[in-house]
């Protein structure tokens, strides 16, 4: 059956990537989904654009264990030499929009759930969510499904992670700021220039240090993104606005950080866009961590935002593929990936299931 599974999950990956899905359009790619459904006999739901089921015998007196990775795509960049709607297979690649991010992960755990599905006794419910928006962020994504599917005890985001176990996610909380000046003519003396103001401040974020490290994610990492001043090249601005991306480790909440920056930081103003997207992790005691370790995987602290964001439960990061190669041109993912990512979720929850 295995073996089955690993063909199937692979012509799937090969349809999606070849069924354009950016974010809140993944309409068409749900089809096929919902088509995989079918083809196994497996009931399941759809809640817009996510697709949702659980395992055959669910039992509301055990603990619910969430499955969850995305079917939505970022835009392709001009750096394409390749049809990023065409699935091309060369040297053992599988090139194509998605197919790293995170086709790969989510038609593994397809996989997985449906090897899973019509089997008794289970320690934990299995609830697979193939959600929407994530690469938005938006609002009818996994976060929307959080009050729709079983209250979720313990979950794995499939991104991809080379199959390592991620433990641990940053946050994110990206901030508005505005430095003040005095508005005036270009041509006459002006000591008090919003533009030059913000040469300190750009310091004083450049060189700040939030105290608390993190042994698995190491330090908050705050950086300045964008700026934007002026209109003209005769006329001094009264204000410099600036973006402020600020990566959060599991030592903040998200509310501390806020708190810290609106008392600290030498802007005249700073707001948070929002601090919902918070640091997530998994107790390395945990017996789905346990399990992976003895299968021989790696644990590691990953930078990088996904859905675990949306979780207030201990979430676990796994999946086939390499983040290094997410919305890059020309994105593939190893066909032999998508085997060892099948297998290993396959085995990971044979021990704890």
């Amino acid at each position: 059956m295995i073996k089955k599974l690993i063909q199937d999950a692979k012509e799937l990956l090969k349809d999606l990537i070849e069924t354009p899905s950016f974010s809140s359009e993944e309409k068409d790619t749900a089809i096929l989904l919902e088509k995989w459904f079918k083809n196994y006999d497996i009931t399941y739901k759809r809640t817009k654009n996510n697709i949702w089921a659980t395992n055959k015998y669910f039992d509301e007196s055990k603990p619910n264990l969430l499955l969850n990775s995305h079917h939505d795509t970022v835009k392709p960049n001009k750096g394409y030499t390749k049809d990023p709607f065409k699935a091309i297979v060369e040297d053992g690649k599988l090139f194509g929009l998605g197919s790293n991010d995170a086709g790969g992960c989510l038609v593994s755990l397809l996989a997985c759930f449906t090897y899973f599905y019509s089997k008794k006794n289970l320690n934990y419910n299995i609830i697979i969510v193939a959600s929407a928006e994530e690469e938005s962020s938006g609002p009818d994504g996994l976060n929307s499904m959080l009050s729709i599917i079983p209250e979720i005890d313990v979950a794995i985001v499939g991104e991809p992670t080379q199959m390592h176990l991620a433990i641990a996610e940053k946050g994110l909380v990206v901030f508005d700021a505005k430095v003040k000046g005095t508005p005036s003519h270009a041509a006459h003396p002006n000591k008090n220039n919003a533009i030059y103001n913000t040469i300190d401040v750009l310091n004083w974020f450049k060189d700040f240090q939030f105290e608390r490290k993190s042994p698995v994610l190491g330090n908050v990492k705050m950086t300045v993104t964008q700026i934007n001043a002026g209109q003209q090249h005769n006329a001094v601005p009264s204000e410099v606005d600036l973006v402020i991306d600020v990566r959060v480790n599991d030592k903040y909440s998200n509310e501390e950080i806020a708190k810290i920056l609106k008392k600290k930081s030498p802007c005249d103003s700073i707001e948070a866009r929002s601090l919902r997207l918070n640091s997530s992790s998994i107790p390395l005691n945990h017996e789905l961590v346990k399990a992976g370790i003895e299968l021989g995987r790696e644990t590691y602290g990953s930078p990088t935002l996904s859905d675990q964001a949306t979780l207030s439960c201990p979430s676990l990061k796994l999946g086939p593929g390499d983040s290094t190669r997410s919305h890059t041109a020309d994105e593939f993912i190893y066909l032999e990936e998508i085997e060892e990512g099948v297998k290993i979720y396959i085995g990971l929850l044979k021990r704890v299931l």
